[in-house]
């Protein structure tokens, strides 16, 4: 049985990774998840898994050296796989110190706790595997049309946010060269999908869309983003721990460019078909509450992944296509309201910190 560390399992793309490796690999595979459960970190996402026997839940910060190490020295770690990171550009703005903190140095005593745990005077110990999940934000913006971030695009970040992820990033590929560390990193583009916080744009516009209330565009609302469906993007992960070559970097991208705008006009449409004629949210449903708000500071300008790497050495690519993963995912939020009820409130917050005080 292979033992897996997650970091930040409780979050969006952490969860869903969670669900989607006990649905595949039942009980032949022990996971801990590490979260230290900040505002984004939600054990609400894992109610179905949480008493499971090979799953273990440790509330801790990545940025806590001792802790780390302690958790390699109790537990026969195979895998790691680090999601944990502040990850809203809006909040790196306003507070670039935590994004530091946690994605840079936390990353370091994550790489530092696996090195000293694996490595022997022969090398490292045999099927060790340690995955950086990044983010095509790295590799700054394109133009309007035309062209793809590849693996081997120059890194430009533009956001503190970006620049914290891409020196983390720097950071494996550091003790990948120096130490020869078996390490992956991937790439991915925006993830959608269920258990997301609702400060990002899908949910975000699902809610207040239910709720009557205003959908915030940023700029001209033609920002384009390449949107891959969070259950993909686990797959992927799961693909390259076992099969990534040694120190190789691997984009995932969904193959769904979409403008923010035209997301918010598809989601309301979605709703319209998906609401009964007698719900009354349907009166809220039209164009008029899209209300552009002042550009985001450094706001790119188009990202789009070329993932002809992974499907050519691993044979991932994506399956689901936006229109499909849209009404997926929009269908979950209208099933799980109270979910959205408790996020929104910060009463999730409240019950799991007196749970784990």
């Amino acid at each position: 049985m292979k033992t897996y560390l997650v970091t930040g399992g409780s979050g969006f793309i952490g969860s869903n990774y969670i669900h989607y490796m006990f649905e595949k690999y039942q009980n032949n595979i022990h996971i801990i998840n590490v979260d230290c459960l900040t505002y984004a970190g939600n054990p609400e996402n894992l109610t179905a898994i949480e008493n499971r026997s090979n799953y273990t839940f440790i509330k801790e910060d990545i940025c806590n050296k001792d802790a780390i190490h302690e958790i390699f020295q109790k537990y026969d770690i195979d895998r790691v796989v680090h999601f944990a990171a502040e990850s809203h550009v809006d909040r790196s703005i306003r507070n670039p110190q935590v994004f530091v903190s946690t994605n840079v140095m936390g990353t370091l005593n994550l790489l530092d706790a696996a090195k000293c745990a694996w490595e022997t005077e022969e090398g490292y110990k045999e099927d060790k595997k340690y995955l950086q999940v990044s983010t095509d934000e790295v590799y700054g913006s394109l133009d309007d049309e035309g062209g793809y971030f590849y693996e081997t695009t120059p890194l430009d970040p533009h956001s503190p946010y970006s620049a914290s992820k891409a020196s983390a990033d720097m950071l494996v590929k550091s003790y990948i060269d120096t130490f020869h560390f078996p390490a992956n990193i991937t790439r991915c583009s925006n993830n959608y999908g269920a258990y997301q916080f609702p400060e990002k744009l899908i949910p975000l516009i699902i809610n207040n869309a239910l709720l009557g209330k205003k959908l915030p565009v940023y700029g001209d609302g033609k920002n384009v983003r390449d949107w891959l469906y969070v259950k993909d993007h686990a797959k992927a992960i799961d693909m390259v721990m076992e099969q990534g070559k040694p120190g190789e970097v691997y984009n995932v991208g969904g193959h769904n460019e979409k403008q923010n705008i035209e997301i918010v006009h598809l989601i309301i449409q979605t709703l319209s078909e998906l609401l009964p004629e007698n719900d009354s949210r349907r009166e809220h449903l039209n164009q008029n509450l899209i209300q552009y708000v002042e550009d985001r500071k450094g706001h790119d300008r188009r990202y789009a992944i070329a993932p002809d790497k992974i499907k050519a050495e691993i044979g991932w690519e994506p399956e689901t296509m936006f229109a499909e993963g849209i009404r997926l995912t929009i269908q979950w939020y209208l099933e799980n309201q109270e979910w959205m009820a408790h996020v929104t409130s910060g009463d999730y917050q409240k019950y799991y910190a007196e749970m784990y005080k």
